[in-house]
């Protein structure tokens, strides 16, 4: 009874629940209101303080103003600047019958740049040749040549001056194209740009020739192109002009190294007058034939009897490289300088290549390492390329 009981209480509670609950779908419809009327209204939430204003940030403080760059220092005393870089050219002197007179720049170069320190020290940096030769001191040629560049021009070197060097070097050193007067006249381009040009062309040939003791490597490297230069009145002359035709110079470059003074030590101090007169038909032969673009004499401009005959003993594998030149169709060949580059012209795509295998093939039979090189001649001497 009691179960029954409690089961008739739970309907009658059910009934009352339903009839409070909307209407769904299928049934009348009702207003969209209907169900909320019977919930009684919730009441409203109490509005909440409103926040106080935040405080405004400080405003940002104004950044520093930039400290200005440093100005340059000023070139020291009588300079005009205080950093030079100078660009000079690789020569071949003698070319055969010129021995000491007749010279031509070639295209490849050195790069030196130049800055004047303010104290009594000198800093060297060389990048390519020479870089574990070369010392940083007043021996080394192209501060030697700067120094005595300014002090023609200025009457001495102002007191309490060093130099920092940077070297970027492609002229093989001890190999006759002309390594040593490259650096006199780069130090000299140099002193004559830091002093405004007070030396000029002659006088930095002139200063440049008291250092090297002749003049054709010098007056190339200085002036570019093709040289005949004499010493008149113990001042060198020069006569320069631009080689007028393609023409290239096929190199080969030894790995040995031949001092010039050594060189000039196995010349004779007297030669007959028949190999004189031989050397200087052949000199001007020379001078007319790359001035005339007429290549074919070049053959023959370029034997001689005052030098390589001689320097054939020291160097004795200079003969079979000349020889194969020759044979693979040069226009002429012959040492360049006092060696140990071989020389030869060629003025098309096929004889340059002959002209390079043969040179690299008779290096390997007599044991000779080293390398073949393309270059042209270089009308242009040694330049200023950046002076401030």
């Amino acid at each position: 009874m009691a179960e029954r009981g409690r089961r008739s209480t739970k309907k009658k509670a059910a009934e009352q629940v339903d009839s409070a609950v909307p209407k769904t779908a299928g049934d009348a419809a009702v207003p969209e209101t209907a169900g909320i009327a019977a919930v009684p209204a919730a009441k409203p939430a109490t509005q909440a303080k409103p926040e106080p204003p935040a405080k405004p940030a400080p405003p940002a403080k104004p950044a520093p103003p930039a400290k200005p760059a440093p100005p340059a220092k000023p070139a020291p005393g009588p300079f005009v600047c205080r950093t030079v870089t100078v660009d000079v050219p690789a020569t071949s002197a003698n070319l055969g019958a010129g021995f000491d007179t007749l010279a031509m720049a070639l295209d490849i170069s050195n790069r030196i740049t130049v800055e004047v320190l303010d104290e009594p020290t000198i800093e060297l940096a060389v990048e390519g040749e020479g870089a574990a030769e070369l010392v940083a001191d007043r021996h080394n040629r192209f501060v030697l040549a700067l120094e005595l560049g300014l002090r023609w021009a200025l009457g001495e070197v102002p007191a309490g001056l060093g130099w920092r060097i940077a070297m970027r070097n492609e002229i093989p050193f001890g190999r006759g194209l002309g390594s040593s007067a490259a650096a006199a006249v780069a130090g000299l381009v140099a002193a004559d740009a830091f002093t405004g040009g007070r030396l000029g062309l002659r006088h930095q040939l002139a200063l440049a020739t008291e250092l090297e003791g002749h003049p054709d490597n010098a007056a190339a490297s200085l002036l570019g192109g093709f040289v005949a230069v004499a010493v008149i009145d113990k001042w060198p002359e020069a006569i320069r002009f631009d080689v007028p035709r393609p023409l290239r110079a096929v190199l080969y470059v030894p790995d040995r190294v031949l001092h010039t003074t050594a060189m000039r030590a196995a010349l004779p101090p007297e030669v007959p007058r028949a190999d004189a007169v031989f050397n200087v038909g052949r000199a001007a032969l020379a001078v007319a034939a790359i001035a005339s673009g007429h290549y074919e004499y070049l053959r023959s401009a370029t034997e001689d009897r005052l030098h390589q005959p001689y320097r054939a003993v020291p160097y004795p594998e200079f003969p079979e490289l000349l020889r194969a030149a020759r044979e693979a169709g040069a226009l002429g060949a012959c040492l360049s300088g006092s060696g140990s580059t071989v020389i030869a012209f060629a003025d098309s795509p096929h004889t340059i290549d002959a002209v390079a295998a043969a040179f690299v093939a008779a290096a390997q039979q007599v044991g000779l390492s080293g390398s073949a090189q393309v270059v042209a001649p270089r009308n242009a001497g040694a330049i200023v390329v950046d002076a401030r």
